[in-house]
């Protein structure tokens, strides 16, 4: 395993990865850096949906500002291929380490060509068993649209259930407690 999987989830697909600063900067400064850097393929229509460079500086300030919590911003989405490189299809996370009430939120994005073939659920429920794995996580959150009925299936097939408005104007909210 290469060395900048200091923290990888292995699904039965994926290899999620936690994103480090050195990783995030090779994503910032290219495609063959990044691909380089993270050891695995990059598709022609990399990045997935909102991500863009403001949410790359801000894993960049956040990881500089918080060096010790590695794991709780971006991961990516590497998919294995057997006798092949992995190729990175998606990424996701959370935005921050869980708060004092045991909160975190999470997210998640797929590139358009692997979508609608089960990862986003696989990567969401890869991360939440990581997240559940600390004992300080009491609940998990996820905002979307509500017109975003796949996002919403996603949630749902992960076991999160709707809980109301979100905390940005004409977001819904969804929570997933540890199981018990």
């Amino acid at each position: 395993m290469s060395p900048y999987r200091r923290i990888a989830v292995p699904t039965s697909r994926l290899i999620l990865v936690a994103v480090t600063l050195d990783v995030q900067h090779a994503e910032v400064d290219g495609r063959e850096h990044f691909a380089a850097r993270l050891d695995a393929d990059v598709p022609p229509d990399w990045p997935p949906p909102l991500s863009d460079e403001s949410s790359m500086h801000w894993v960049l300030d956040y990881l500089r500002a918080h060096p010790s919590d590695e794991g709780w911003t971006k991961w990516y989405f590497l998919l294995s291929r057997p006798g092949a490189r992995a190729i990175v299809i998606g990424n996701g996370g959370f935005t921050g380490a869980p708060s004092e009430d045991g909160t975190v939120e999470v997210g998640y994005s797929i590139v358009e060509t692997h979508q609608r073939q089960g990862y986003a659920p696989e990567a969401v429920r890869g991360l939440t068993a990581w997240a559940f794995a600390h004992a300080n996580v009491k609940r998990l959150i996820a905002h979307t649209l509500p017109e975003l009925r796949p996002s919403i299936r996603v949630l749902e097939k992960c076991g999160f259930t709707f809980v109301g408005d979100g905390t940005e104007a004409g977001t819904i909210r969804f929570e997933l407690l540890p199981p018990r």
